[in-house]
């Protein structure tokens, strides 16, 4: 086979042991600590109707999705570029009389038309929570520790939250909301921290937008700062969610470090209430992204959701190398009976098909750490 056989599209990549294989046991891990606390899995496709899938909180997805005509209904379709609009569609359609709130959690691979400079991949995989039917401030708090305590059993340290409230600036300046150039070019201002842009474009909301932007930093002196603004009531409405949730992270994870963010918007386009990012110590980029959003509507009303997305390249970019896992050689004629038994003391066995003059040197050929040798495992 040439070597033009295994070119990729850019931005996609064969995924190799060990990093499958290691990605694969932290997924489950992840699943497993969500399953501790109530979330049960579902598995949407991959592809749906473009109407369905990019509906709702997948409108934001608009810009990065893939779309190709189904040979069979004639109809557009889209490749999943984010599965939270498809856990959101499952509780309104399919869940909708199942009691609330409603616990989902799910894993799967997504597709995006560009990367970024931080994550150039296109293709990766996704683990997450969402939360659908509750208003309590309770759940964005749940939402928050529970991959917070699943990563931290994983090993990964220096764990940040930095919380954002993508409604707090438009309550200032209504003209955010408006989707005009103008509102563009606000946010633009405000996602760069950019004072005299913001001055400029917006002359009567540029002091308090300026001392929103100022106030950002550690949750709690950010929340001090805030205080002494003489905000408006809609902004004070978007500020008091903020207010209730830091003391429930600090009494569930009294050392977790939490920042606020007051007019962070850029990933957040589709949520209304409470939003956060996920860090972590040593990673450039964010290791996961969550928050309040209005879900489609159920069959009794629309409703509200929070969640969370783990991503799992950065997940394993911040864990590291996992250690290798030992393997054992067995020569030709064993027994299925003794490789069900090694095999249940935990042995990854590599069974061979013919004998071999040297048992430990075709051992190290295979990637092997142990041969079988005598009844016993031999190091190589």
């Amino acid at each position: 086979m040439n070597d033009s056989a295994a070119l990729l599209p850019s931005g996609l990549r064969d995924t190799l042991p060990p990093e499958a294989e290691q990605e694969s046991a932290v997924t489950e891990k992840l699943l497993a600590a969500f399953r501790q606390n109530g979330y049960r899995q579902v598995s949407p496709p991959l592809v749906e109707f473009e109407a369905s899938l990019l509906n709702g909180p997948g409108a934001a997805m608009t810009h990065r999705t893939f779309r190709l005509v189904d040979p069979a209904s004639q109809r557009t379709l889209a490749v999943r570029a984010d599965i939270t609009p498809q856990i959101a569609r499952i509780g309104a359609t399919r869940l909708s009389q199942w009691p609330r709130p409603l616990r989902l959690s799910y894993h799967g691979t997504v597709l995006r038309v560009t990367g970024d400079q931080l994550r150039p991949d296109r293709q990766f995989r996704q683990a997450g929570i969402e939360l659908i039917g509750s208003d309590s401030i309770a759940a964005d708090a749940e939402v928050i520790i529970v991959p917070i305590e699943a990563l931290m059993a994983l090993g990964v340290e220096g764990l940040t939250v930095d919380l954002s409230l993508p409604s707090l600036a438009p309550a200032i300046a209504p003209e955010l909301t408006q989707g005009d150039l103008r509102s563009a070019e606000l946010r633009e201002a405000l996602n760069r921290k950019d004072q005299a842009s913001v001055e400029r474009i917006a002359p009567q909301q540029a002091a308090l937008l300026t001392a929103l932007m100022q106030a950002a930093g550690p949750a709690t002196e950010a929340l001090e700062k805030l205080a002494a603004l003489d905000l408006p009531a809609a902004a004070q409405e978007a500020l008091a969610p903020a207010r209730e949730l830091l003391p429930l992270l600090t009494e569930s994870l009294p050392d977790l470090v939490v920042t606020l963010d007051p007019i962070e918007h850029r990933g957040f386009e589709y949520h209304s209430g409470i939003s956060f990012s996920l860090f972590a110590r040593g990673l450039h980029g964010e290791l996961g992204r969550g928050g309040r959003y209005m879900a489609s509507a159920a069959a009794q009303g629309a409703e509200t959701a929070t969640g969370v997305t783990i991503y799992m390249d950065m997940l394993l970019r911040v864990l590291g190398e996992a250690e290798a896992v030992p393997r054992l050689y067995l020569p030709a004629g064993t027994s299925p009976a003794e490789r069900r038994a090694l095999q249940a003391d935990g042995w990854l066995t590599v069974m061979v098909f013919a004998p071999t003059t040297d048992p430990a040197d075709e051992a190290h050929r295979l990637g092997c750490s142990h041969h079988w040798q005598g009844g016993q495992a031999v190091a190589v």
